[in-house]
């Protein structure tokens, strides 16, 4: 700006010296008649005024040049900062975007942990109803193992024993206890279905023996000695072993060849407890 100012003051001071030159050319007579009397007057020399206008007007276009170079300079500048404050604001709606939708998930994950803890309470007060019936299940469960037929008792007393522990785990859920007592029941449940050979310990005659067992459903447990020479079952109403007629034996050892998948299924007579303590 001051190199265009000075520009301008050359031009006005080259107009005016070709306004006073002229003027004075113009009075020249006039002046010369004033002046014969005692002194004379010394004009500008007219070359030297415009060497010094032709010299401002050059200085004028060399400052000018250079005011336009610092334009040009400075419009480059202006756009790369332009273009660099238009990415930012594109970022910055970016930015803003992102924020929105990060809020929207907030938003979203506190109504989801609001919805989990309100199902942790109700569960609560599910688990302190539902525990203490677990508890009793398998109570009911032992206590029906003692008063049914005496088969696998040692694997099904196990199976208890191993339920009262898991009830005791902390590390295990609530569902997971749940799981295994509902399992507990269905093997139960299932033993009323089959047919069974198993070899075990039994005493007879105050002596432990090695007897090989058939179970059908729960209906009938009879034993056979392995040399087959005493064959007996459980007596339901008595709640005991008793010894079975000689012929018995072969229809035992049939259905022990049968549960073992040895032989085809066939009818087998077998003693069943009949209803008032009859067979």
């Amino acid at each position: 700006m001051q190199i265009m100012l000075e520009a301008i003051k050359a031009k006005i001071t080259l107009i005016c010296a070709s306004v006073f030159f002229i003027t004075l050319m113009g009075t020249n007579l006039s002046i010369s008649q004033e002046t014969t009397e005692t002194e004379e007057i010394i004009l500008p020399d007219p070359i030297e005024i415009l060497d010094d206008s032709l010299f401002v007007q050059s200085s004028s276009d060399l400052n000018s040049k250079g005011s336009q170079a610092v334009v040009s300079d400075l419009s480059d500048e202006t756009q790369n900062l332009l273009g660099l404050y238009r990415l930012v604001l594109q970022q910055i709606d970016r930015l803003i975007a992102y924020n929105d939708y990060v809020e929207r998930l907030i938003v979203d994950q506190e109504a989801q942990i609001k919805d989990i803890r309100e199902q942790l309470d109700q569960f609560a007060l599910i688990e302190r109803g539902i525990v203490p019936l677990m508890l009793d299940s398998i109570d009911t469960l032992d206590k029906f193992i003692d008063l049914d037929v005496p088969f696998l008792l040692e694997e099904r007393k196990a199976r208890v024993a191993r339920l009262r522990t898991i009830m005791n785990l902390s590390d295990v859920t609530v569902s997971e206890k749940y799981r295994q007592i509902m399992d507990a029941y269905q093997i139960e449940t299932t033993y009323g279905r089959d047919i069974e050979a198993y070899t075990g310990l039994l005493e007879i005659g105050g002596v432990s023996r090695q007897v090989d067992f058939l179970r059908i459903g729960r209906t009938s447990l009879t034993y056979q000695t392995p040399d087959q020479e005493e064959t007996g079952f459980w007596n339901k109403q008595d709640r005991r072993w008793e010894k079975l007629p000689n012929k018995y034996q072969n229809y035992v050892t049939q259905g022990l060849r049968v549960a073992r998948k040895q032989v085809t299924p066939n009818l087998l007579e077998l003693p069943i407890e009949a209803p008032g303590g009859g067979r």
